[in-house]
């Protein structure tokens, strides 16, 4: 099985070596295309306006300055000698859940798999803060994805389906279990900060002020809060079917 790894925080990111570990779980023929910086929050976009340069950095290692999506094509269409038979995004530093997964990077690299007709898997794993330093457990999603992924890429999925896997933020052994979920909702809550800088012009941050939320029960935010692995299939289909024939009404 041949594999391409991507991701959105960076080809040199902590997230991105543990995925390749487990990726060598499944297969020898592992190929990594990341971004040459941390693309996080770029969602599914392309870069079509400025040319992508591409950096052989080892054996079958490459950093593309360019988006999660540029990585993929240019892993799919330009870099492996033959298409991939799966790819995996991630692993995030950071759950995407809910409403974030509309901003995320590490989703969008799965998303663009799934346009390109190859079974993708997103992998994102929760943290805390220790005082004002980052503490990711990637040892969690080291130690359950390997398993967890023998059995998602022997189920079939529907062309356009792509899979969204968090990990909840606590050791392997403190983890109750694996379900399947949906995806959940949000408060939104970015906000904008300005700031000025040292000649008293104005300039912003778009900040995340989380307001508390509980989350439903079969949803991905309820799952990764009771310490489960959340697996929500995702489809690139946005189409509101519910309401279609309602369109269809008002508009004859």
């Amino acid at each position: 099985m041949r594999i391409l790894l991507t991701n959105d925080d960076g080809i040199h990111a902590e997230g991105l070596a543990s995925l390749e570990r487990v990726a060598r779980t499944l297969s020898d023929d592992v190929w990594v295309v990341a971004p040459e910086q941390d693309q996080s929050g770029y969602a599914h976009s392309l870069s079509i306006s400025e040319p992508l340069r591409l950096r052989k950095i080892g054996e079958k290692h490459y950093a593309v300055r360019g988006t999660p999506t540029d990585c993929v094509i240019m892993g799919v269409k330009k870099i492996l000698p033959a298409a991939p038979d799966l790819i995996l995004s991630g692993i995030n530093s950071g759950a995407n859940i809910a409403d974030d997964v509309t901003y995320s990077g590490t989703v969008a690299g799965a998303m663009e798999g799934a346009l390109l007709g190859v079974r993708s898997i997103a992998l994102s794993q929760g943290y805390s803060y220790v005082g004002e330093d980052r503490v990711v457990p990637y040892e969690t999603t080291e130690a359950l994805a390997p398993a967890l992924l023998k059995k998602l890429v022997a189920v079939p999925l529907p062309d356009g389906v792509l899979l969204n896997v968090n990990f909840p933020n606590c050791l392997p052994e403190e983890v109750a279990g694996t379900v399947v979920t949906s995806q959940g909702k949000l408060v939104h809550s970015l906000w904008v900060d300005e700031r000025r800088d040292g000649r008293g012009l104005p300039y912003y941050w778009l900040r995340f002020g989380r307001e508390p939320v509980e989350g439903k029960k079969g949803t991905d935010l309820y799952a990764l809060r009771n310490r489960l692995v959340s697996v929500t299939p995702l489809q690139l289909d946005l189409t509101a079917h519910e309401i279609r024939d309602q369109l269809t009404k008002a508009l004859a």
